[in-house]
């Protein structure tokens, strides 16, 4: 039974299928299990618990796997804001909802299949033989004994094979599929006309009609609250002004480092290769004769466009030491002599060269000096982290750390919660005002911590008061009252010229006889499915247009926002057969699905019957956050 269950586990769809429940479990799964009891354990299935530390390692491992695909590093608070560490925890309980599911079954992995399902894995192999010596040093990497990678590995393979087995008779009901290629295949051919802004005109505004807007949405018309902050600043640029860097140190980072400052030769390289040296010799001696030319070489040694074109490449781009050898020293144009080179016979042709460029230390110096002073001063960032939290700790103030340390100190008499100041503008010159400002508006002001930068600095905000919302009176916001009245007006003028229009293609006019009056041509568009957006029109009006009969007409706003576009269902366009790449693809999508549905209903009624539960105030204290 194990064997069978083990092959349906190693299909592809089984595995990106299991991944799809870990995402589906950790959107909604969980949320219902989230009690508190006990303490010891972030969670608990059955009589299996889910340790603080097995939780930390696979959260950790989460953070770093994500970190390494974006190339910037994510905190744990970082991932606690985008709910990940809620999806690592889903996919540790239904995988152990699953394991004691396996167990009530009396399943298991022996450990003769463990050990030859290892040996057999080609992350595990060299030459397609197991390299012992690998698999050990890719423990050591990942921090875990033999014996603790063993258990990881029965697991996954034992979980495996029960989603396999699970998954692996499941099929596409035809009608099903039929319903779903009629739907998203089905084409419908669109008139349309956008009704130009200035076919309608908004009458000016007497006092009376002001005055009532201004009533009516008086809250609107309110200063934001502003609040007085002291804003701490420990950037690289800071640091870099208190940063010496030698003359023995700049030359000795130039010349480790001086094939970065210059610009390598690149050459357009052309390369024909041969079966056979002969063969080769022969095309030379026909493209030097002038009777062939390099095209009618290569065409006929069997080589498209793309084989012979290697592109503006430096010298070492190119594999062959030999083929590079000879091709950096051609002149342009000119042909090379036969390459017995390490992977085949060639023959090849330059045909653009880009000159190369050295910079001496003389003309690098200050870019050297520049290089060596941001690399010092981000490496001294932490320690003088430190020193801010110990001064802070000491009871010192915001400015009398800022004038201790050399660090930039602002205070800014007024800001709102977007860093905007009373005049409109930024209140300060930085890329993460609006994160200072953030916190500076914080719900809890009692956190002082501080703020990561996006250039790897910190922040420290400290709030000296806040000014309170006012209300504006009519007479300061009288042009922006006006302004407003006359932008309602007009998309409501607008909006009715649009039904009016679309009563009278529905009542059996045609679309021409709206030009007049919309001040624009009607437009036609190809014929689209559900999921084509045509230009000027929007998604909401192609859904629309999908639930109207032939010749009916309905409208709605212009992707600009600024007009009214009035559309007529032309033509409706039944889907053709499917071909054999839509089935596969529509197919794919549907057994994904499908199997989704089935692998939620089944974690969910396993957590039903053996009990499922997660240990909030362990599960904050393993993520790192306050219980509130």
């Amino acid at each position: 039974m194990l064997d069978a269950m083990r092959r349906g586990a190693q299909t592809p769809v089984a595995k990106l299928l299991f991944a799809i429940l870990c995402v589906s479990f950790g959107i909604w799964g969980v949320a219902d299990v989230f009690r508190g009891w006990g303490r010891g354990s972030v969670a608990k299935v059955g009589s299996t618990d889910i340790t603080a530390e097995e939780f930390r390692r696979s959260y950790q491992d989460e953070l770093d796997r994500i970190s390494r695909q974006s190339k910037q590093r994510l905190s744990a608070e970082q991932g606690h804001t985008f709910g990940l560490d809620r999806q690592v925890l889903a996919q540790m309980i239904a995988g152990a909802a699953i394991e004691a599911h396996a167990d009530q079954l009396g399943l298991a992995i022996s450990d003769k299949t463990l050990a030859e399902g290892i040996q057999s894995d080609p992350n595990f192999q060299t030459d397609g033989k197991f390299n012992r010596q690998g698999f050990e040093g890719l423990l050591q990497q990942i921090g875990l004994t033999e014996q603790g990678f063993l258990q990881l590995r029965r697991k996954d393979e034992l979980r495996g094979a029960i989603v396999g087995a699970l998954l692996k008779s499941q099929i596409v009901p035809k009608p099903l599929f039929d319903l779903m290629h009629a739907y998203n295949q089905e084409k419908r051919v669109l008139e349309w006309i956008k009704i130009d802004p200035e076919a309608v005109t908004v009458a000016e505004p007497d006092e009376a009609a002001l005055k009532k807007r201004y009533e009516d949405n008086k809250a609107k018309y309110m200063t934001p609250e502003y609040r007085k902050v002291q804003v701490l600043m420990l950037t690289a640029d800071d640091l870099k002004k208190n940063i010496d860097i030698s003359d023995d140190e700049i030359a000795k980072a130039y010349d480790d480092n001086k094939d970065s400052y210059n610009t390598p030769e690149q050459r357009r390289v052309q390369q024909i290769a041969f079966k056979d040296k002969a063969t080769a010799e022969a095309a030379l001696k026909a493209l030097r004769d002038g009777t062939k030319s390099f095209a009618d070489v290569a065409k006929e040694a069997g080589a498209k466009d793309t084989d012979v074109d290697l592109g503006l490449i430096t010298k070492k781009a190119l594999i062959d030491p030999k083929v590079a050898d000879v091709a950096f020293s051609l002149e342009k144009d000119k042909y090379s002599d036969v390459i017995e080179g390490r992977f085949a016979t060639v023959i090849v042709r330059v045909t653009q060269i880009e000159p190369g460029t050295t910079h001496t230390l003389a003309d690098v110096k200050d870019q050297v000096r520049e290089k060596l002073a941001t690399d010092k001063a981000h490496g001294d960032l932490q320690s003088k982290r430190d020193d801010v939290e110990d001064a802070r700790l000491a009871g010192k103030t915001l400015k009398e750390i800022a004038d201790q340390l050399k660090l930039s100190f602002k205070e800014i008499p007024a800001t709102d919660a977007t860093g905007l100041g009373p005049d409109g503008k930024p209140v300060m010159e930085t890329p993460d005002v609006r994160k200072i400002a953030a916190r500076a508006f914080a719900p809890d002001t009692s956190d002082d911590s501080a703020i990561e930068l996006s250039n790897d600095g910190y922040a420290w905000v400290n709030v000296l008061s806040t000014d309170a919302p006012k209300q504006k009176t009519y007479d300061e916001v009288k042009d922006e009252v006006k302004k407003d009245y006359m932008s309602s007006e007009h998309h409501r003028l607008i909006d009715e010229l649009a039904k009016k229009m679309a009563d009278k293609v529905n009542a059996g006019e045609a679309m021409t006889s709206l030009e007049t009056e919309a001040k624009n041509k009607v437009e036609k568009t190809e014929p689209i499915t559900r999921k084509t957006i045509p230009q000027s029109i929007t998604q909401s009006m192609v859904t629309q247009a999908f639930g109207l009969p032939k010749g009916k007409a309905g409208h709605g706003p212009s992707s600009d926002n600024t007009a009214e576009i009035v559309f007529r269902v032309a033509d409706i366009i039944s889907a053709a057969a499917p071909s054999l790449t839509e089935t596969d693809e529509l197919t794919r999508q549907l057994q994904e699905e499908l199997a989704n549905q089935s692998l939620t209903e089944y974690t969910e009624a396993l957590k039903k019957r053996y009990g499922a539960s997660v240990n909030q105030v362990e599960f904050n204290s393993a993520v790192g956050v306050s219980q509130e």
